[in-house]
C-alpha cells in the first residue's frame, strides 16, 4: 500500500516540477539571463534543497485544511483512498495542462481534487468551503497585484535608468536600492527558515539569547553590501570600455543602445539571484501538493486513526517529493518556462527581474497574511503587468501582450479546480465500487 503511494506521490511531484519550476525559471530563459540547460540544473539543485529542507509546513496541514478529517475518524480506509484517488487526479490535469504548456496552479489542483473526492465520499459538508472561498478570491486577486507591483517596479527602472542620458552613472546610484528590494524581499521569504537551525545553535553554544530576525539582518544586510560592490565592480569595468566598444559596435548599432545592452546583462546578474531565491521558496512551499496525501497514508498506516491536525513528516516523504520534481521539471520542464518565458511578452533582464521581484512580494504579504496563493498566477501576473507598462511608455499602440496565450492561460486557470474536482470524484466513485 504504503509503496503504491509512494509511486503516485512521485508522479504528482514530477508533474508539479514540469509545470511549476517555470514560476522561478520562465523569465530568466526568455530574458536570455540564463539558457534552458543552466535554468534547468539552477532549479532542479534549488527546489531539491527547499523541499527536502524546508518543506514540512504545508505538507502537514495540507491533507486536513480542505476535507474535515473528521468525518472519516470511523473509516480511515475510505480517507486512504480518497488520498490515492486525490494524488491521481490532480496529477493527471496538471499534466495535461504541463503538455499544453499552460502554467496551472497545482495548489489548486490538489484542493479542487481533495474537494471532489470528500464530497462523493461524506457529503457537502465534508468539505470546508470557507478555503475554497479563499482561494477562489486569491486566484482573481494575485495576478493583480503581482501585475501592479511588477508594473510599478519595472516603471521606476525604466524612467530613473533606463531612458536616463547617463544610464550607467544613474544604475551606479541605483544599485544599492535594488540590492536592498532584493535581499530584502526574498530574505524575508527565505532567511529565517533557513537561519533557524544556526540560530538556536548559537543561543545553545554561546549563551547569547538573542531574537532570530537579528540573524537575518545580520546576513541580508551583509549580503546586500556584498552585491552592491560586486555589481560596482562589475560597472566601472563597464563604464572604461563603454566608449570604445560603442565606436566598434557597428554601423547599425548606436552607442546608446550598445550601453542599455550592457546595463541589462548587469540586471540579468539580479534577475538570477532572485530566480535561486523564487525556485528555493517554491520547492519549500509547493512540494507539499505532491506529498501532503502520501504523508497523509502514511500516518493512518502507522497509526490506525485519523489525522485531525498537523502532524511530523519522514524524512523519506520529503525525499522523495524533491527527487519528483527535479525529475518532472528534467523532462517536460521547458514547456511552460517557454511559455512563461517567451510566447506572453518579449523579456530583457530588467524586465524579467521586475516580474520575479512582484511575484516574490505577493507571495511573502500572502504568507504574512495566511492566505494560499499560486506562484503560477502571481508570476503571468506580473509578466502581463511590465508588458502593459512597457507599451505605455515606449507610446505603442498595440499592447505587447500575447492575446491568444493569455486566453489559453487564463482558460487553464477557470477549469483546473473544477476539473481536479470532477475527475476526482469520477475516479473515486468507480474505485469504491470495486473496494
Amino acid at each position: 500500500m504504503i509503496i503504491f503511494a509512494a509511486i503516485l506521490a512521485f508522479y504528482v511531484a514530477w508533474n508539479l516540477g514540469a509545470n511549476d519550476v517555470a514560476n522561478s525559471m520562465g523569465t530568466s530563459v526568455g530574458s536570455k539571463a540564463l539558457s534552458l540547460k543552466q535554468a534547468l540544473l539552477v532549479a532542479g539543485i534549488l527546489e531539491f534543497l527547499g523541499a527536502v529542507l524546508f518543506g514540512k509546513e504545508v505538507s502537514s496541514t495540507l491533507a486536513t485544511e480542505i476535507v474535515n478529517p473528521e468525518m472519516f475518524i470511523n473509516k480511515p480506509a475510505v480517507l486512504i483512498t480518497g488520498m490515492m484517488v486525490v494524488m491521481v487526479a490532480g496529477a493527471l490535469w496538471v499534466q495535461v495542462a504541463t503538455l499544453k504548456g499552460w502554467p496551472v496552479s497545482s495548489s489548486h489542483a490538489i484542493v479542487g481534487a481533495i474537494a471532489g473526492f470528500s464530497w462523493v465520499a461524506a457529503g457537502k459538508s465534508s468539505v470546508d468551503w470557507s478555503n475554497i472561498g479563499i482561494i477562489s478570491i486569491t486566484w482573481i486577486l494575485t495576478p493583480v497585484v503581482s501585475g501592479i507591483v511588477a508594473s510599478g517596479f519595472y516603471a521606476c527602472i525604466k524612467k530613473w535608468i533606463l531612458q536616463q542620458n547617463e544610464p550607467i552613472k544613474q544604475l551606479q546610484e541605483w544599485i544599492p536600492w535594488l540590492s536592498s528590494a532584493l535581499v530584502g524581499v526574498f530574505g524575508f521569504l527565505v532567511l529565517p527558515s533557513v537561519l533557524a537551525p544556526a540560530h538556536l545553535w548559537l543561543i545553545n553554544h554561546t549563551g547569547l539569547n538573542f531574537p532570530a530576525h537579528d540573524l537575518s539582518v545580520l546576513v541580508g544586510a551583509g549580503a546586500a553590501v556584498s552585491i552592491t560592490f560586486f555589481t560596482w565592480h562589475k560597472l566601472k569595468t563597464l563604464s572604461s570600455h563603454s566608449v570604445a566598444e560603442s565606436s566598434n559596435s557597428g554601423e547599425f548599432e548606436s552607442p546608446m543602445e550598445n550601453v542599455n545592452f550592457k546595463i541589462e546583462k548587469i540586471l540579468g546578474r539580479f534577475q538570477v539571484l532572485s530566480a535561486c531565491f523564487v525556485a528555493f521558496a517554491h520547492g519549500s512551499n509547493d512540494v507539499g501538493n505532491a506529498i501532503a496525501p502520501l504523508a497523509a497514508i502514511n500516518y493512518i498506516k502507522n497509526t490506525g486513526t485519523v489525522p485531525l491536525e498537523s502532524f511530523n513528516l519522514p524524512f523519506w516523504v520529503l525525499v522523495l517529493g524533491g527527487l519528483g520534481i527535479v525529475a518532472g521539471l528534467a523532462v517536460l520542464g521547458k514547456r511552460v518556462i517557454t511559455t512563461v518565458g517567451e510566447k506572453i511578452i518579449e523579456l530583457q533582464p530588467s524586465a524579467g527581474f521586475s516580474a520575479e521581484l512582484a511575484t516574490a512580494t505577493t507571495v511573502l504579504v500572502a504568507s504574512r497574511l495566511g492566505l494560499p496563493v499560486s506562484t503560477s498566477h502571481a508570476l503571468v501576473g506580473g509578466v502581463v503587468g511590465v508588458g502593459i507598462v512597457r507599451s505605455l511608455l515606449e507610446g505603442k499602440k498595440q499592447l505587447e501582450v500575447s492575446g491568444a496565450t493569455l486566453r489559453g492561460i487564463l482558460w487553464a486557470w477557470v477549469v483546473t479546480v473544477p476539473i481536479a474536482a470532477g475527475l476526482s470524484a469520477l475516479i473515486f466513485t468507480i474505485v469504491s465500487r470495486f473496494i
